[in-house]
């Protein structure tokens, strides 16, 4: 039985990896690997179609087409650009002005789009030669973008809240959201400190002076799309809409803001928008089914106890256990998708986080900084990639100039792990 259990698990994972490795599309590779196991486990395969489908069978999921939608009609509907001329008002006149209205408009257009690489290719396609044009090095322009988009996992909403909320087995998405706040703005107030001793140390530029008049004209005018931060989680605050429902209603405002009141939404845009959205949420519909076989199938090969006994081998200190599992998800981070990931692991890890007396919601924002960290490393963090295109910067350059805000983001990683209530405070008080 122990030889057959070690066969299985071979099959799972080294036939995963190695599907990986022949870069074979990740939905792809956990399917695959995932009936091979089944086939050789001599599991009926109706099993497997159950698994597949009963991981999208959920009203949690409906969230995710809608924030998909959402922010895909943000970002083409112009409303990016808004954010970033009234992050400028807000911030630009500081030395080295525009890169931290590069952070604030993160922080802002994080809360819509719910997503780091959204955030970078919208925001960073504008900010990126702004940035360069006004004085500062392409590589340090995308490293800044980069570095801010992470907010876009941390500050509500998040499509990975939710990916992880249904991998830890139907967490409050109200209380994951709310629990992004504080980590989510202590990262942005980080990066803007250590802006702006880069700024005085290296003799960045000043940004650009707005009036009064043209501050409050541009304030009223991105005001507008930032209220679809306002629906979502007012109306989960004060009770008028589940997380779902939120994102459905503000589908709908970003849809008529943008159409008919910034009237930047063609006809032809919003086709163009509903194709990019149905593909990408093809590809997630696609790894969450597959990605809930696979996860049967571990736990079914008791991968999860292994692991949890071979990190609990390394201390009974639950410091340096934490420190090892904070490890474990930075180097993963670094080589796949944090959707995947995040489903993939929460089943295993999760119970040892709970084991170590760490709140599930509290463990969710460890694993969305660990992994939001991983989206800007190489070799495959997809902000990376999508920043250094848009700079026209090599990846090698660019690690280089990310060394400072790595170990800034680092630093609230550590924070977060081990302050429980910069995480807690604020979901505690729904309770």
């Amino acid at each position: 039985m122990m030889e057959q259990q070690s066969i299985a698990i071979f099959i799972l994972l080294g036939g995963f990896l190695t599907l990986m490795f022949l870069r074979i599309p990740i939905a792809f590779a956990l399917g695959l690997s995932s009936l091979a196991t089944f086939f050789y486990l001599d599991i009926p395969t109706m099993v497997l179609a159950h698994r597949m489908v009963n991981g999208l069978n959920s009203f949690t999921f409906l969230a995710v087409p809608f924030f998909i939608l959402a922010g895909q009609l943000m970002g083409e509907g112009g409303i990016s650009d808004k954010l970033v001329r009234f992050a400028d008002t807000l911030v630009g006149r500081m030395r080295g002005g525009l890169a931290q209205a590069n952070i604030v408009s993160s922080s802002m257009f994080g809360g819509i789009s719910g997503s780091s690489v959204a955030d970078v290719a919208s925001i960073g396609s504008f900010l990126v030669p702004s940035m360069v044009k006004r004085g500062h090095t392409p590589e340090y322009s995308v490293a800044v973008t980069i570095s801010s988009s992470v907010q876009g996992v941390l500050i509500p909403p998040s499509q990975n809240m939710i990916y992880f909320a249904l991998a830890a087995g139907g967490l409050s998405i109200e209380k994951l959201f709310i629990a992004g706040y504080v980590p989510g703005f202590m990262l942005g107030g980080s990066l803007m400190l250590l802006c702006w001793i880069l700024a005085i140390k290296q003799g960045h530029p000043t940004g650009e002076r707005y009036s009064f008049k043209e501050s409050i004209k541009v304030g009223l005018d991105a005001s507008i799309g930032l209220f679809t931060i306002v629906i979502i989680i007012g109306g989960i605050l004060f009770g008028i809409f589940t997380a779902t429902e939120s994102a459905a209603v503000a589908t709908v405002y970003a849809l008529l803001v943008t159409m008919f009141i910034y009237k930047s939404m063609t006809l032809g845009k919003f086709v163009s928008v509903l194709k990019m959205s149905m593909s990408t949420l093809a590809t997630v519909m696609a790894i969450i089914m597959t990605s809930s076989a696979f996860a049967f199938l571990l736990g079914f090969l008791n991968v999860p106890t292994m692991l949890s006994d071979m990190i609990l081998s390394l201390s009974s200190n639950p410091i340096v256990a934490m420190l090892a599992i904070n490890l474990l998800l930075l180097i993963l981070g670094m080589l796949m998708d944090m959707g995947v990931l995040i489903l993939l692991l929460t089943p295993m890890l999760l119970p040892i986080a709970v084991a170590l007396g760490y709140d599930p919601i509290h463990f969710g924002m460890i694993m969305l900084i660990n992994l939001g960290i991983g989206v800007c490393t190489p070799p495959v963090g997809t902000s990376l990639l999508v920043g250094c295109s848009i700079g026209k910067v090599s990846i090698g350059t660019t690690v280089k100039a990310m060394l400072p805000f790595y170990l800034v983001m680092v630093t609230v990683l550590m924070l977060v792990t081990f302050v429980p209530a910069l995480s807690m405070t604020l979901p505690n008080l729904l309770d």
